[in-house]
This record gives structure tokens, C-alpha cells and sequence, in this order.
């Protein structure tokens, strides 16, 4: 299935025939892609098709091997990157953090800060308040003093998002951000998301091979498989039977009939 291209000159982010080679393998060959300012963009595709790499290449903590990466108008891989990563906010799956990590919740959030206000320099009581007003938005404030280590999936998820609207971000990059915890903390996590874009008019790139989690507000999607953008269109054209049964192959019927009630 071919591409569509989207020329425009409101685009935040730009790539041109980017490709990622890692030793004799293939994550990411000849991508071309336009995401315009405010869009809320679902990346979809089987595991290994080439997502995250994707988004390595948006906040510049990928390797690109040829091609050409723009966000904002700057190289993020460039001299400016560093400036650039500030306005580049990623919330990924949960990790294992050991419970003993001696980092409260409140110390979390605060990090996403520092791009702006400089790891050398002490925050100012404004840093302290905001850092505090997004964990009240997200709903965890009752855990700022808490380890770090000792949270939910959901509640650790919260903490991400929090911890990336500290940063003030431009654009969004979720990356399986649902993955790993139980249903309700999936939909409310979800409902979040969906409210910080439709409150702040972000630009976000959601990435998920869980077509159950794939928000409704993602109304344009980029489907990938082996390493390239198969397919880019808008929701309804892209989530067919036959599109999904081409896209995720035997498992193409099941990912059909998880859309019914994704991202509601």
C-alpha cells in the first residue's frame, strides 16, 4: 500500500528518506513523513516494524543513518539538539525502577524541569509550584512524597505525563504508554492523554501495536511494517478488515475486532 505524502508548510516535524541500519539489520528504510502542527497522530504496526525507532528519530536519541530529520525547523541530531530535546516531551511504557531508588514521586516530576531551568541552577519556588499543579492535573498529588519505585503501573504512568507537561513541551511522543497495566488504568490513562491535547492543542505521536489502545482522537494514522511507512491515511480508511489483515497478517482479525472499543 503507498504513502500518502502531506506537504505543508505548518509542519512541526519533517523526515525525508530516513533510514536506520543496525549492522546488517534494517529497523527503518527510506521513511518519509509530515506531521502538522496540532495533530494527533497514531503510529500503528506489528511488534519490530519499525515505531520506536521512529520516534528516536524525532527527539533526536536514535541513529540515523542517511536521510534527513527535521523538528521545528532544527536537526536533532544537530548542534541544537539539546535545545530541542526541551521542547520534546517522550512518556514510554513503564520500566522496572528497583523500590529502594531513594526518588520520590515529587523528585520525578521535578527532572522534567530541568531542560529549561539548567541542572546546575536551583529551581525557583514557580518550578516547585508547577511541578505540584501537574501532579494535581494527572491526579496523584496524595503521592508526591512517595518512592518512585513504589507505584502502580498506572499511577507510575501518571507520573510520566506529569513529569512531561513540567517540561512545556511542543510535542508529545507516547510510546506504548498503556503497555503493561491492568484495563481501567489503560482507559484512564488513555482519557488523560486525550484531554492534555484536546485542553493545550499539542502536537502528539502515538505509538501502539494494541489497537485496543489506540485513542479516538488519533483520527490520522501511519501504518508501519518491516522498517517502512506501509500506509498513512485517515482512521476509518485505515482500520478495514482488509488493510488490518494485509498490515498484522493471521493476526489481522483479532486486531479488527479490538478497535470496537478502543480509545472510547
Amino acid at each position: 500500500m503507498s504513502t500518502i505524502r502531506r506537504e505543508t508548510g505548518n509542519a512541526l516535524v519533517s523526515i525525508s528518506d530516513a533510514c536506520v541500519y543496525h549492522r546488517d539489520a534494517i529497523a527503518l528504510e527510506a521513511t518519509s513523513l509530515e506531521v502538522r502542527r496540532g495533530e494527533f497522530v497514531g503510529i500503528i504496526g506489528p511488534n519490530g516494524a519499525g515505531k520506536t525507532t521512529l520516534l528516536t528519530l524525532v527527539n533526536g536519541l536514535g541513529m540515523l543513518s542517511s536521510g534527513r530529520v527535521r523538528v521545528n525547523g532544527m536537526d536533532p541530531f544537530g548542534r541544537q539538539r539539546h535545545r530541542l530535546r526541551r521542547r520534546v516531551a517522550y512518556v514510554a511504557q513503564r520500566p522496572f525502577i528497583d523500590p529502594r531508588l531513594p526518588i520520590s514521586v515529587f523528585e520525578t516530576v521535578m527532572s522534567g524541569s530541568f531542560g529549561r531551568v539548567g541542572w546546575l541552577k536551583r529551581p525557583s519556588r514557580d518550578e516547585w509550584r508547577r511541578a505540584m499543579a501537574a501532579l494535581e492535573r494527572v491526579g496523584v498529588d496524595h503521592l508526591a512524597d512517595r518512592p518512585i519505585g513504589k507505584l502502580s503501573g498506572g499511577e507510575y504512568q501518571r507520573v510520566a505525563i506529569a513529569r512531561a507537561l513540567v517540561q512545556e513541551p511542543e510535542l508529545f511522543l507516547f510510546d506504548e504508554p498503556t503497555a503493561a497495566i491492568d484495563p481501567q488504568a489503560q482507559d484512564e490513562i488513555l482519557d488523560l492523554i486525550q484531554g492534555i491535547h484536546r485542553q493545550s492543542g499539542c502536537t502528539a505521536l502515538y505509538v501502539t501495536h494494541d489497537l485496543a489502545t489506540l485513542p479516538a482522537a488519533c483520527q490520522r494514522l501511519i501504518l508501519m511494517k518491516e522498517g517502512r511507512i506501509w500506509a498513512d491515511g485517515p482512521r476509518d480508511a485505515m482500520l478495514t478488515r482488509g488493510t488490518l489483515a494485509a498490515l498484522y497478517g493471521k493476526h489481522g482479525p483479532a486486531a479488527l475486532k479490538s478497535v470496537a472499543g478502543a480509545g472510547a
